[in-house]
């Protein structure tokens, strides 16, 4: 997984939302010499580029000819899991974009694997059953996927790993395309965050989410490469609540009253977060240090009460661009092998304030591309 640093939110954050017209209006409205004009244009053309990795990083690029076909086309799509708002919110982003595209997918065959391995190698048996074209899959356990996926190789059936990245070299060999967030790096920019706050030291409670899943392994160990560089952080200890906010809540009030000094909270997952918050208040404690995502849940909290977090994005729109991608390859078209949507970090309640739907329920996940009606029947107050 490649590695990144923040300089791309601060480059964006700098230039603000200038077009590239704008900054050319900006360079050959005033006077000067038309040379040193030229190359600071050029040097925004290189800014704006920055500006557009920082939103989607892709790499490489696979020939697709091979699976070209007429439409209308039969998808395979299994959920991971749908326990929690942001994975329905996912699913219905990917829902919704196929909708859109009626006259090309004849059929969307949707699987749930329930938080299962086993169910998801189960499920994409079945998918591989029904002779589909193409199979979208958020993994949970690659290796327990390798059979199923050189099973849909050998059929010449090609697969699309979303919201999650492949592991290994063996793993990327059998599939076509990826289209996720970098979940290690994810874990590392809030660990950074969070020690910086901490001053370097302090006691911490961390919250993971579903114990074996790959995201949730991912982001901890992103974490655990940051704190292992500084031996005042205290872990006082580490528990997995299933992206819940009712598990983290009830994890966090057992823990408390053993640990009467606790600085701050690492959670992985924003329902987490707003469960650990309300496990503190309940206990009498003042809220602490935390970490979070674009939980609409959150915003309000953060924007109403001043709470000192960080918050990035696994956009539920990964969903959507799975579909688009899927038509893309079944059209012929040569599409990247690695897409990672890289989210924004945010870490101001003004920033969030950008963001937060107050007509919406807590659980809305604010970076979509679901039109009103859909959030509104989905989240509607």
């Amino acid at each position: 997984m490649a590695q990144r640093t923040t300089s791309i939110p601060i480059v964006r954050q700098a230039l603000g939302d200038l077009t590239l017209l704008d900054i050319s209006r900006k360079i050959f409205s005033g006077g000067g010499n038309m040379v040193k004009r030229f190359w600071v244009l050029l040097t925004g053309l290189v800014l704006l580029s920055v500006m557009a990795l920082g939103q989607a990083k892709i790499e490489g690029a696979v020939d697709t000819l091979r699976y070209a076909k007429a439409p209308p086309y039969k998808i395979g799509l299994d959920i991971y899991w749908l326990g929690n708002s942001w994975s329905i919110q996912f699913a219905e982003e990917a829902k919704y974009e196929a909708s859109l595209h009626k006259e090309l997918i004849a059929e969307l065959y949707i699987t749930d694997s329930e938080g299962s391995v086993a169910k998801q190698v189960a499920n994409l048996e079945l998918l591989l059953a029904k002779e589909p074209d193409i199979i979208l899959v958020c993994p949970l356990s690659q290796t327990a996927l390798i059979p199923v996926l050189e099973k849909a190789k050998s059929k010449g059936i090609p697969v699309i790993f979303y919201g999650g990245f492949a592991r290994t070299p063996e793993v990327a060999d059998l599939i076509t395309a990826e289209i996720s967030v970098d979940d290690v790096w994810w874990g590392q920019v809030l660990a950074e965050w969070f020690v910086k706050r901490l001053n370097g030291k302090g006691n911490i409670i961390c919250l993971s989410g579903l114990a074996g899943c790959d995201v949730a392994e991912d982001r901890w160990l992103g974490a655990q490469e940051v704190f292992k560089n500084y031996p005042e952080i205290r872990i006082l200890a580490h528990e997995y609540a299933d992206w819940s906010y009712a598990k983290a809540k009830l994890v966090v009030t057992n823990l408390l009253p053993a640990f009467p000094q606790v600085d701050g909270v690492w959670s992985d997952g924003a329902s987490m977060s707003v469960g650990a918050l309300d496990a503190f208040i309940e206990a009498g404690r003042p809220a602490p240090i935390i970490t979070g995502e674009d939980y609409n849940g959150l915003f309000k909290r953060w924007i109403n009460e001043g709470l000192d977090l960080i918050a990035l994005s696994k956009p539920p729109y990964i969903g959507s661009e799975a579909i688009r991608v899927a038509l893309k390859i079944l059209r012929g078209e040569a599409v990247p092998k690695h897409i990672d949507l890289m989210p924004p970090i945010i870490t101001t309640a003004a920033d969030a304030a950008k963001f937060v739907r107050w007509d919406l329920s807590d659980e809305f996940w604010c970076h979509t591309r679901l039109p009103d009606t859909v959030l509104k029947r989905l989240f509607g107050e």
